[in-house]
């Protein structure tokens, strides 16, 4: 590292710093707020602000720009034009224009629309948000934007949750304003997002077809030794992946990404890396930026990274936690207890709303992280369980169980923890503990939401959160609203007993794996969505589309095409699946039992031809194993090519999502096992594919 991490933090990024020094004082001041108060930008600030990070960017070695969106297809997308401008002597000057800045107008007919949009329908346009940061990547200027349609639907995941960021920033300044603080005059959601990822050797990921179109295994006998030794969970680095972990980090901040903390995870070549709060938007556009720069280093450390939930049956699959706050422009988070939790009435207004936002919305929180992939992960090992619930911890719970019974609980205070050796310092205890299998878990001064995956962009739970939050934070504010000064004590008593006595079936501070809480979740009516084709229906149920309507975050037509989106994406991702697993089983499995049985035949038989008194019950033994077990195979690769084709021809999404998943899948796993029994049989240089203990112990 030449630099220093301070000379280095941000240098590839046109941020505040760059935009106060390179721009005149009245347009950083209109530029600042549009960007704090979301207000209209004028052209002439857009071009000046054009000229200063064309100038900028050139200084970096910009050769290009590129409007940077996040589409319908969960990663990004970028057309580069140059800055290049030719002159009528022969010439060319580098030129860059406000008009150019805040629009743009890629091709939107090859991008999922949902049906919101006809193929022969082409033109989209691109729109600046100067709420995030414009950056380098390359050669290329980099400016994140809003994507949508000709006729103004929004085809992004960018422009929901911004809308979903003004519903939130304006219910919770409007109950802010209520209890008295009239400073406030924006709520910030923010979030930090660990991101889980797997890394393996680069020349083996290219080895085997279902890495490579499928980011997972899809069968492969398990290694002598998995996670079961928890030796690898916060172990030692090696050095190959330190390496990997440095320059991952340089990359990163040269991009103003706060990576903070870095780790092995709990699987062998398993990983994670978490950065510091941010704001939900923000935090969105860098872990897209992560994903995409992991895959890109590893790369040059001759690695893959794998991003997928589930890469690797029979240890932990990967997730991303959203850890989501709201905060003031005054710089207070209203999750934070404070000393006291049971005395600070602005706190237990903001978590009594979250506790009723997620209980009524459980359902769309489910359907925001349902992909093909996580529902593989969800419930296994650290994975939370489908049904979803809240953790408070024992002193929150108290709180509310004081709430709910008309008892005093006075403020516990500051608990040290004194581990016994007085060389050993005293610390502070936390007010809660933490909860591995909660789906949605306090900790701290944040919720952790842990059932989205490794690979999922986070637009779609925070559009969710922030809507399902504000909805609560509106009909708060409707009954607080008319109270006079006088009652209003008496009226926030009376809406946090009422409401947490209608939600607190949510609340669940125990183990959520075992069979007794998934018959105790049923008894409380929390709903319990196994799969993705069983949750995606409740993305458009009334009462949900009703929420996104009253708070302008997506109207009809867009809620129903992100529900085409996802089933469409679901399907077309199992059958994908169900072919390279026929694929693979038949060229590169068969072969090698094949293979493996001529020469097992041909010892035998020279045994024989040697001294016939020798036996080869063993040899016999395996070739009838073996051979059970091709004709096992052969007739699984049968079935998957028919069901797949069975699965695409069926006319009805709904209806082929339910197939696959409850037909195409059980074949898939009935294969998988078939094909693990046999690979564990066959010497491992007869396999044209490296097996689990080298991929998980090698890099």
């Amino acid at each position: 590292m030449s630099k220093s991490i301070p000379e280095l933090y941000g240098s590839l990024v046109f941020n505040d710093a760059a935009m106060r020094t390179r721009l005149p004082k009245d347009i950083y001041k209109a530029l600042k707020k549009t960007i704090v108060n979301g207000t209209h930008l004028e052209l002439d600030v857009a071009n000046a602000v054009a000229v200063a990070m064309k100038e900028w960017a050139i200084e970096h070695g910009a050769t290009h720009f590129t409007h940077w969106f996040q589409p319908m297809t969960g990663i990004t997308a970028e057309k580069h034009d140059s800055f290049l401008s030719p002159t009528d002597s022969g010439e060319a000057i580098m030129d860059f224009s406000g008009k150019e800045l805040v629009k743009g107008e890629p091709d939107a007919s090859s991008f999922p629309s949902g049906g919101l949009r006809a193929t022969f329908e082409a033109r989209g346009y691109t729109a600046w948000d100067p709420s995030s940061y414009a950056f380098m990547k390359g050669h290329t200027l980099c400016i994140p934007t809003a994507f949508c349609s000709y006729s103004g639907e929004a085809l992004d995941k960018k422009t929901p949750l911004l809308r979903s960021m003004e519903a939130v920033s304006r219910e919770a300044t409007r109950l802010l304003h209520i209890l008295g603080d009239t400073e406030v005059r924006r709520v910030s959601a923010t979030v930090g997002a660990e991101q889980e990822y797997f890394l393996i050797d680069k020349e083996m990921f290219n080895q085997r077809r279902d890495l490579r179109f499928c980011g997972r295994t899809l069968f492969g006998a398990a290694a002598p030794k998995g996670q079961e030794m928890d030796d690898h969970y916060f172990g030692s680095i090696r050095p190959r992946v330190e390496a990997f972990m440095e320059e991952l980090n340089e990359e990163l901040w040269k991009l103003g990404i706060p990576a903070k903390t870095e780790h092995n995870e709990v699987a062998p070549a398993q990983h994670e890396l978490a950065p510091i709060f941010e704001t939900v938007n923000v935090a969105v556009d860098h872990n897209q930026l992560v994903m995409e720069i992991m895959k890109k280093t590893a790369d040059r450390h001759g690695l893959a990274c794998l991003l997928h939930e589930k890469p690797f049956e029979g240890i932990n699959g990967s997730g991303k936690h959203n850890n989501w706050s709201l905060s003031t422009d005054t710089g207070v988070n209203l999750l934070n207890p404070g000393k006291a939790p049971a005395e600070n009435t602005r706190f237990l207004l903001f978590l009594t709303a979250v506790i009723q936002a997620v209980d009524e919305y459980a359902d769309l929180l489910r359907v925001s992280i349902a992909t093909a992939g996580n529902d593989h992960r969800l419930g296994a090992n650290e994975a939370p369980p489908a049904v979803v619930s809240m953790f408070l911890g024992d002193e929150l719970e108290a709180v509310v169980e004081s709430i709910l019974n008309g008892t005093d609980l006075a403020g516990a205070g500051a608990i040290q923890m004194d581990i016994g050796p007085k060389v050993l310092p005293h610390f502070v205890k936390d007010n809660t503990d933490r909860n591995r299998t909660s789906p949605f878990a306090f900790t701290g001064n944040k919720f952790e939401f842990r059932m989205p995956g490794s690979s999922v962009s986070l637009s779609g739970p925070n559009i969710i959160l922030n809507t399902a939050v504000a909805e609560i934070l509106s009909r708060f504010n409707e009954t607080l609203s008319a109270v006079p000064e006088g009652a209003l004590a008496d009226a926030i008593h009376a809406l946090l007993k009422e409401t947490l006595k209608a939600h607190k079936r949510i609340i669940f501070n125990g183990n959520g794996y075992t069979d007794e809480w998934l018959a105790e979740a049923e008894r409380r009516g929390l709903p319990n969505l196994k799969s993705t084709p069983e949750a995606l229906p409740h993305y458009i149920s009334d009462k949900n589309l009703a929420m996104f309507l009253k708070h302008s975050v997506f109207t009809k037509e867009e809620l129903f095409s992100r529900y085409e989106i996802k089933l469409e994406a679901y399907c077309k991702t199992l059958h994908i699946e169900a072919k390279t697993m026929a694929e693979m089983l038949q060229k590169d499995l068969l072969p090698s039992v094949f293979a493996y049985l001529k020469e097992l035949t041909q010892t035998a038989l020279q045994k024989k031809e040697l001294l016939p008194s020798l036996t080869t019950k063993a040899e016999e033994t395996l070739i009838e194993r073996l051979s059970g077990l091709a004709d096992d195979i052969s007739g699984h690769i049968d079935r998957l090519h028919t069901l797949a084709q069975t699965a695409e021809e069926t006319g009805e999404p709904l209806d082929a999502g339910s197939f696959y998943h409850s037909v195409v899948l059980p074949e898939m796993e009935a294969a998988r096992l078939a094909a693990n029994e046999a690979e564990a049989l066959i010497p491992d240089d007869f396999l044209p594919y490296p097996t689990y203990d080298s991929l998980l112990f090698y890099a």
